[in-house]
């Protein structure tokens, strides 16, 4: 059995945290920082895909940008954030800049990056294989208008039905499935 066939959806960390030695905490606090190293590699991967799907003739794809929280959107700022009791004289957890470079800068970007990045990779992949399996449905946040395969005739006829007919890499398929449901609801 595969450890996530148990999990409830939600993943349980507060229940746990007060029992895990203050050991484990520092050096867990330090794994969430040390991917920081690997961030400019993971832009330009990013930015590696978002070129390639230009190059090849991507149109409206989304930039960057659409993935980051609006910065009036954040709650705090260095003048009302709220900071904690520290468990020792020296720890970060009591300074403000610490909340704020965490909350609105490390956590957003990096979240936006990694969520900018998947987006896309899910694009090149409807692109390049447009066929079904289990995790296909969660691509449908990066639809496109028709894949490789259904620009060509000849090869458009080779899909199965269900990878011809798939809303998520052809258009056409969207529009005939969007005008049946107006149709029947009327």
């Amino acid at each position: 059995m595969k450890a996530c066939e148990s999990c409830s959806g939600r993943a349980e960390i507060g229940k746990y945290h007060k029992q895990v030695p203050v050991w484990r905490r520092a050096v867990g606090l330090v794994f969430v920082y040390l991917p920081i190293i690997t961030l400019p590699f993971v832009f330009i991967s990013a930015y590696l895909t978002y070129y390639h799907l230009i190059l090849i003739g991507g149109r409206n794809i989304k930039p960057f940008s659409a993935f980051l929280p609006d910065r009036a959107s954040h709650r705090y700022d260095l003048k009302n954030q709220i900071t904690m009791d520290g468990s020792f004289k020296a720890s970060l957890s009591q300074s403000k800049l610490y909340w704020i470079l965490n909350c609105t800068w490390y956590c957003p970007v990096s979240v936006a990056v990694f969520e900018w990045h998947a987006y896309m990779v899910k694009i090149v992949e409807n692109w390049w294989c447009p066929f079904a399996h289990e995790k296909k449905s969660g691509y449908s946040n990066a639809k496109i208008d028709q894949s490789f395969w259904h620009i060509y005739p000849e090869d458009r006829v080779k899909l199965n039905k269900e990878d011809l007919d798939n809303p998520i890499w052809n258009e056409e398929a969207d529009t005939e499935a969007a005008k049946s449901s107006n149709g029947s609801a009327g």
